[in-house]
């Protein structure tokens, strides 16, 4: 329960998933129009030198399968499923999901981006893309060294909705 304090607090910055009681709640979309919105995220994934060698030489095929293609699939699943992971994610069908996996100097880095035509934004259906896809990594490689860090996850740009974002 939030304390008095707190609760004022939370209600002057008007948090959606958060009822005049202090209870947490859905967010009721019934009264939104239909729109497209779209989302992109990122993940960013320091595997070290050896592995990241290996991985764009495409010498990295565990019985789990290759990597990167491995990583997309995880991805995508994930976005799919992401109100069953996150309690109060509206259920949306995604229009499109997309995963892109490139090494950018030494970091692996992960996009997620998702079309919706919906009530409600795609956002966290982007993170929570880049963000399996990036553990999909990480688990297909820790074999070989538990040195592996997942560094950043971040919302790069969504429109659609209220207002656009887009992270420069």
């Amino acid at each position: 329960m939030l304390s008095t304090t707190n609760f004022q607090s939370v209600k002057d910055n008007k948090f959606t998933h958060i009822d005049p009681s202090g209870n947490p709640k859905m967010v009721d979309v019934s009264d939104k129009s239909i729109t497209k919105r779209t989302a992109t995220a990122q993940s960013r994934v320091s595997v070290g030198e050896e592995i990241l060698a290996l991985l764009q030489n495409d010498e990295i095929h565990t019985k789990k399968g290759p990597v990167f293609h491995t990583s997309i699939i995880a991805g995508v699943m994930a976005a799919k499923k992401t109100s069953e992971l996150i309690p109060f994610c509206h259920p949306i069908a995604l229009d499109d999901c997309k995963i892109e996996i490139v090494v950018e100097g030494k970091d692996i880095v992960v996009t997620c981006s998702t079309i919706t035509t919906a009530k409600t934004g795609v956002e966290m259906e982007a993170l929570t893309g880049a963000s399996v896809a990036a553990l999909a990594i990480y688990d297909m490689c820790k074999a070989l060294s538990h040195d592996i860090v997942i560094k950043e996850t971040q919302l790069m740009s969504k429109t659609g909705g209220k207002k656009d974002f887009h992270r420069s």
